[in-house]
């Protein structure tokens, strides 16, 4: 008896700005179980040239719109975090399944209580690509199969001299993502929110020992320079973390620099470079662009998975809401004020 074929899911995005470039490309590379049908954003312009660059019939000018149109499967939401909650609420309450990129709401408590508010058929999936990224799959397998031993101590930088203004007075950060000027809570929210998920992912579950925020221009509202200390409650390890978008001699586009202390050796990350320094001696290199890319497509992939399967999702509200209690206790910790005055 031939088995019969499961149906194309019918998906639509929410959303037509920056990160779309790269969920539209990973979407493409899943057109035998998904295609994106519609594209919604306020600026129906923008949406329209996505939909032109990647083929999506139909274009609207609000997911409320896209929605009431009806015939989707699932939703990507790419809108800006201010709007999660509210487009997760509109999805679920049309029992769509969910990916939405994160976080889930601009704080804990608002992305507890969207996380309360979706139940069953829906099912939501917190898209958080870091994690899925080639390397770190890779020094993942490394830690399980005790490469480095017992790891002792850990330190993870993010360094950009992107906030710095150049000669003619712009700042590469602002160039590349405009919307970090009016941001509330901008480097630990946007972007270390990564990291400190990508090390739950590898380390297992910290908690928060202390954090100091910065901000180090007025051309933004929240802070750009972040160091935080964690520790694993298990054993006691002690882990680093030191952000910065403001730092002299780094590059204008930020590289992770992850370094791993272990008994038996020491694996460091430095950019798309990993290597194993010890006992026993590993190197490998990754592609950044296809690596970056990558990512989405994984994260996409395996939300696909979900569906197909039914297994729980890596990066499930539960496990994400966990790593928003992190950047909760950073901001509750550090008492950074965004109407205060830069140093």
């Amino acid at each position: 008896m031939a088995m019969q074929a499961t149906p194309v899911r019918r998906v639509g995005m929410i959303g037509a700005g920056w990160v779309t470039g790269y969920h539209l490309p990973a979407w493409a590379r899943q057109r035998h179980r998904a295609e994106i049908v519609a594209i919604a954003d306020p600026s129906t312009e923008a949406a329209g040239r996505r939909a032109a660059e990647f083929g999506i019939p139909q274009v609207y000018g609000s997911a409320e719109e896209m929605l009431d149109a009806g015939r989707l499967d699932a939703v990507d939401i790419c809108s800006p975090r201010e709007t999660h909650a509210a487009m997760v609420r509109l999805a679920a309450g049309r029992q769509l399944d969910i990916l939405c990129q994160k976080p889930l709401g601009t704080d804990f408590a608002e992305a507890e209580a969207v996380v309360a508010g979706v139940a069953p058929p829906a099912r939501l999936m917190v898209h958080e690509n870091w994690r899925f990224r080639a390397y770190y799959r890779r020094l993942k397998q490394w830690l399980d199969q005790g490469a480095a031993g017992d790891i002792r101590q850990a330190s993870f930088e993010f360094l950009s001299s992107g906030m710095i203004a150049g000669p003619d007075g712009s700042r590469p950060a602002l160039v590349r993502q405009p919307f970090f000027r009016t941001q509330r809570r901008l480097l630990v929210m946007e972007v270390l929110i990564h990291h400190l998920d990508t090390l739950r992912y590898l380390l297992g579950e910290l908690e928060i020992v202390a954090a100091r925020l910065e901000r180090s221009t007025d051309t933004i509202v929240a802070e750009d320079v972040a160091a935080v200390v964690l520790r694993r409650p298990e054993d006691g390890l002690v882990v680093t973390v030191t952000g910065n978008l403001a730092a002299h001699g780094a590059p204008p586009m930020p590289r992770d620099h992850l370094r791993l202390f272990g008994t038996c050796g020491t694996i460091e990350l430095l950019g798309s470079a990993l290597s194993l320094r010890g006992v026993e001696t590993r190197d490998e290199a990754f592609d950044p662009d296809a690596t970056y890319q990558g990512s989405y497509d994984a994260a996409i992939g395996h939300f696909l998975d979900g569906l197909d399967t039914g297994h729980a999702f890596e990066t499930a509200p539960d496990d994400n809401l966990r790593t928003l209690r992190l950047v909760e206790e950073i901001y509750r910790l550090s008492r950074f004020d965004p109407a205060a005055e830069p140093r």
